[in-house]
């Protein structure tokens, strides 16, 4: 599983995605809390939301709760994403970004923004602020917090956001013209792309101002993870001054030991942490120690310079989806995030008091995607999509695999809007006419007819093993058998790594997670998107998410967003299926846990989960 990295959206690759499904988006269970149970806080009165979740202090929004005065608890805190070991300090490769990673290494290092349960962005401002002070050009200015330091005792800088927009600098490579390969092997380039020139400020001071090339839909949140430019430095041999000097003049030999370092030099093997002195924390949690195979433990960072973590420990395991629900029973886990079936929703209802089950809607959805690359029957026959469209059971898929855990799911008939989202009936009456609401099998057939193709096997590829994927593959069989296409259930262990990159599919079945940014769709659809795996291109396409990703107009946005729905729904990308809610499932006396919508999962405000009476 993957998350969403700025203008990449992020498939669910695991067998391990959310089904469940719910009511509300993202965790407002607390915002209604009990009148007769105080307000809570720093004196050791909780509350119950209404989800019957413990909290200390009432959120005022979708936000982390101001908890006031905190002293850190001693004890720990349980929580799994699944069974992968962790892999690296530097979670901002290819091979490193990951739910699994990022589980750790956001506790560790703080950004200047975060989702908060409805995939709203919030400031975080003990850390630093930004503000935009000017439109044209768009320039951003930061400050960090005076009293900000690393671990290691190091200040925090704008030297760390040098370095990251180096590390994010497309033309800070190693070969020429269309042989030229970024000498860092960051996720993405988006810093360096869209902006030009290195962060304007002093190398050891607070503040730091970027100017963008262009107006950038996404600016607020363009600045994540940074690593520590002093341990960069230091490792690589080059010294502060000399590398920061190579980065602000794109010098790619000069920084050559900085990305080799930076590359690799924080990945690590089963059970051996990196010392602080290469891996500082300048969060609220620190590494302690790693036991191979069964988990990784933090400690509270006593050097951490606002609110302290309510608990000191926070134990990360390292254990398997399915074990989850028996892990939470017996306490080895506190606070867990299960593959939902219906035989999962029992078995955690059969817990009674002893645990609590939050459920909400997620920014997750599930769809069915065509193929476009030429060995495709889906390629170019826009009849032939027509008619696969007209022979997927959507209704029934939701009726019989999602309705049974959540009576109020619906066919979703968007992409980028979600049905709990206030303007997505507006966006669905702008772009569909409800033309596929309905299977028809006799037109379906009418139009297989028409094509005058005779072999229309349909693969089917998902990663498997996924029980209600199976299911959704076979409903589709059953009904668009009739029309004359054989579905082929191609699920298979690596669909994502070996099968889709080859194109040994014809419609592929899995779900993107998204969390509240506004041109995350561009790198899917259009033609130049790095995650458009089935080759579709479209001009109206290309143009809209153009549009949309360079302006930071709110009105521009809501107008493209319907242009490049129906531009979808017209040339039939793929076909949407429903809304992944999620569910979160915890020890009653875990205080503070909130399910959100966005792709951090519950982790997201470990530093504030306390035990309670």
């Amino acid at each position: 599983m993957k998350y969403t990295k700025l203008s990449a959206a992020a498939a669910l690759l695991a067998s391990s995605a959310l089904v469940m499904t719910a009511c509300a988006p993202g965790g407002p269970a607390e915002d209604n809390a009990s009148e007769d149970t105080g307000s809570g806080g720093s004196n050791g009165e909780v509350f119950t939301g209404e989800a019957g979740n413990k909290l200390t202090v009432e959120p005022a929004d979708t936000g982390k709760a101001d908890l006031g005065d905190v002293e850190t608890q001693d004890g720990s805190i349980s929580y799994s994403v699944g069974e992968d070991e962790f892999i690296s300090y530097n979670s901002m490769t290819p091979e490193t970004y990951s739910t699994y990673n990022s589980a750790i290494t956001e506790r560790m290092i703080s950004t200047f923004a975060y989702f908060g349960t409805d995939g709203e962005i919030y400031q975080n401002e003990e850390y630093g602020t930004y503000e935009k002070v000017s439109d044209d050009p768009l320039q951003v200015k930061y400050t960090i917090n005076e009293d900000a330091v690393w671990s290691d005792g190091t200040p925090v800088t704008a030297a760390d956001y040098i370095l990251k927009w180096g590390v994010e600098n497309p033309r800070i490579a190693t070969g020429e013209g269309e042989d030229a390969t970024p000498l860092f092997n960051a996720i993405a380039q988006e810093f360096g792309e869209r902006v030009p020139e290195a962060p304007e400020g002093e190398t050891d001071g607070k503040e730091f101002t970027i100017t963008f090339a262009e107006p950038y839909a996404d600016w607020p949140i363009l600045l994540d993870t940074a690593q520590p430019a002093h341990v960069v430095a230091e490792q690589s041999g080059m010294g502060m001054e000399a590398m920061i000097e190579a980065v602000k003049n794109e010098d790619a030999e000069a920084l050559a030991p900085a990305a080799e370092f930076w590359n690799t030099g924080w990945n690590t093997s089963p059970g051996e942490l990196p010392a602080e002195e290469i891996a500082p924390s300048n969060g609220q949690y620190k590494f302690k120690s790693w036991e191979p195979g069964q988990s990784i433990t933090l400690e509270a960072n006593e050097n951490y310079w606002g609110t302290p973590a309510a608990t000191q420990e926070l134990v990360i395991r390292f254990a398997a989806a399915d074990t989850h629900v028996q892990a939470l029973q017996n306490g080895d886990l506190n606070v867990i995030e299960p593959q939902a079936t219906v035989d999962t929703l029992e078995q955690l209802e059969g817990l009674g008091d002893q645990i609590v089950i939050q459920q909400d809607a997620s920014l997750t959805w599930e769809h069915l995607d065509f193929n476009f690359m030429e060995e495709s029957i889906f390629s170019d026959s826009p009849e032939l999509r027509e008619a696969f469209a007209l022979c997927v059971p959507r209704q029934n898929i939701v009726d019989n695999l999602i309705k049974p855990l959540d009576p109020e799911a619906v066919v979703m008939n968007a992409r980028e809007v979600f049905p709990f989202q206030e303007n997505y009936q507006e966006v669905v009456d702008a772009s569909y006419e409800g033309q596929y609401d309905e299977v028809d099998i006799e037109r379906s057939a009418q139009l297989v007819e028409e094509s005058g193709e005779s072999n229309l096997d349909v693969r089917i590829g998902y990663s498997s093993p996924n029980p209600r994927r199976s299911e959704t593959v076979a409903m589709i069989k059953s009904s668009c058998d009739e029309a004359g296409f054989n579905v082929v259930d191609a699920g298979h262990a690596d669909f994502f790594g070996v099968v889709q990159p080859q194109g040994d599919w014809e419609v592929a079945l899995f779900a993107w997670a998204g969390s509240g940014q506004i041109s995350s769709g561009r790198n899917i659809y259009h033609s130049e998107g790095a995650q458009n795996y089935g080759e579709f291109a479209n001009e109206e396409v290309d143009a809209a998410w153009d549009t949309l990703a360079t302006s930071v107009d709110p009105a521009v946005h809501a107008e493209q967003v319907k242009v490049i729905e129906k531009a979808l729904w017209d040339n039939l990308f793929g076909i949407p299926l429903y809304a992944h809610p999620g569910i979160v499932a915890h020890s009653a006396d875990v205080a503070n846990v909130r399910n959100t919508a966005a792709q951090s999962g519950a982790v997201w405000n470990a530093e504030q989960w306390a035990r309670v009476e």
